[in-house]
């Protein structure tokens, strides 16, 4: 039985407020990254390779928090424009190593400081001290 004095509102509730937030943020990294056809999804991929070095699919799951079904989506068109390297793992050749070739290598470096800026546009509306307790509950909130 729901307490008719306190109805459910869904557009107050965390789910929908950071949907609508992604969105916010998702929308100012198109205008704003330099390469149109590069994804948010794809920028965070290549950033996970350039930083934890030639990976699986399963440790870039794990670094992207992307499932694996889209994870391999994202591979295939980051292949497709030449952006990484794949290669068999030498000790299970059924599995794919993922790399950055030069043109990615070279795309990151290019994409970091506008996505340094998109980060910036999308807190916007925060002063410093909101900005610093925003990323602090989003972090708390995903710590298992």
């Amino acid at each position: 039985m729901s307490d008719t004095t306190d109805p459910y509102t869904f557009s107050e509730q965390v789910g929908h407020l950071l949907r609508k937030a992604y969105q916010r943020h998702l929308a100012i990294f198109q205008q704003n990254v330099g390469d149109s056809q590069l994804t948010s999804v794809q920028f965070v991929t290549l950033c996970a390779v350039r930083d934890g070095g030639p990976s699986s699919l399963t440790e870039l799951v794990k670094a992207t928090a992307v499932d694996q079904a889209t994870i391999r989506g994202i591979v295939e068109r980051l292949k497709a424009r030449d952006l990484i390297t794949l290669e068999p793992d030498p000790e299970d050749r059924r599995k794919v190593i993922v790399g950055l070739s030069e043109a990615g290598t070279q795309l990151v470096q290019a994409t970091v400081p506008h996505a340094a800026q998109i980060s910036e546009m999308t807190m916007s509306n925060l002063n410093p001290g909101e900005r610093v307790a925003v990323l602090f509950l989003l972090r708390k909130m995903i710590d298992d």
